[in-house]
């Protein structure tokens, strides 16, 4: 079985071309992680599953992993709070993923779905994933095959490993307010960063946090990753790559995951994304925001 057999990944960001060729030697386990966020003037973004667009069309015997489903926790106050370790350790297994897979994330565009699975997955313990770069609209763009319907993958043994380091939590995140030590990263847009526009409940950002968005990462025209460099040079503008921790955060945990996932690729140690972020931050008045 495809992907079922250890098979050690070099990077964790690989090319359309690169997958063609580990799919077509049966390396990997590819998945599809779509999400879609759909604007609503109710509740400001309104998040849809994936799945219907995953079942008509996506890559070559990809299986799909709902973050709408067990891989977000049900009992939690806030919309795509992370599952315990051995949770998730549990639901990724049903779906395919054990000890010995090698695995390639993608979404149909917003490339931060991906990044979500990718750090979900380490922080139960497991480094062998790779996120796509330029996701499914990358590859459809290159004439490359797709398949309509749905994947079945036999489950596997995913042993969890947890990482509570790489997760911060609202207590932690209120003792890095005003620490010289930790860079507090938005990953939202300038406006919203500004206190401009739509917002969680409570305008503005996290008091001291610098912002960094995770759509300016992205080339809009091939939807791949801008080059190393220029990502580097955004992150260490904003103070992240010196200072001695950096906890990145956003409006839900999933852009944020971009920002930690750069990070991580480009050696940072000690980066822990808030997950609740501003979904649970906005909520207490007693927590310091900032807007302008």
């Amino acid at each position: 079985m495809a992907g079922s057999s250890t098979y050690a990944l070099r990077d964790t960001l690989v090319s359309t071309d690169w997958l063609a060729g580990a799919l077509d030697r049966g390396e990997v386990r590819v998945f599809d992680c779509t999400c879609f966020l759909v604007p609503d003037p109710k509740t400001t973004l309104r998040a849809e599953s994936g799945r219907p667009a995953y079942e008509e069309a996506h890559i070559p015997g990809a299986g799909f992993l709902d973050i709408m489903g067990d891989f977000s926790d049900s009992a939690g106050r806030f919309r795509f709070t992370m599952p315990a370790p051995e949770r998730l350790a549990e639901v990724f297994g049903a779906h395919g993923i054990g000890d010995d897979t090698a695995v390639v994330l993608y979404a149909a565009d917003n490339p931060s779905w991906a990044t979500r699975f990718w750090w979900m997955l380490r922080v139960a313990g497991f480094d062998n994933a790779a996120v796509l770069d330029g996701g499914l609209k990358k590859w459809r763009a290159e004439g490359r095959p797709v398949e309509r319907g749905a994947v079945s993958l036999p489950p596997a043994t995913l042993t969890p490993h947890p990482r509570p380091e790489l997760v911060v939590g609202r207590d932690g995140v209120l003792a890095a307010v005003g620490d010289p030590g930790v860079c507090i990263v938005n990953a939202l847009s300038e406006a919203q960063h500004k206190g401009e526009g739509a917002h969680y409940g409570r305008p503005g950002r996290i008091a001291g946090s610098t912002n960094v968005p995770s759509a300016t990462l992205l080339d809009p025209e091939t939807n791949a990753f801008r080059p190393a460099a220029e990502i580097e040079a955004a992150l260490r503008a904003a103070g992240a790559m010196e200072a001695a921790r950096v906890v990145p955060y956003c409006g839900g945990g999933i852009a944020a995951s971009v920002t930690t996932y750069w990070l991580t690729r480009l050696g940072k140690e000690n980066v822990a994304l808030y997950d609740a972020s501003l979904s649970e931050w906005v909520s207490d008045e007693a927590l310091p925001m900032e807007v302008g």
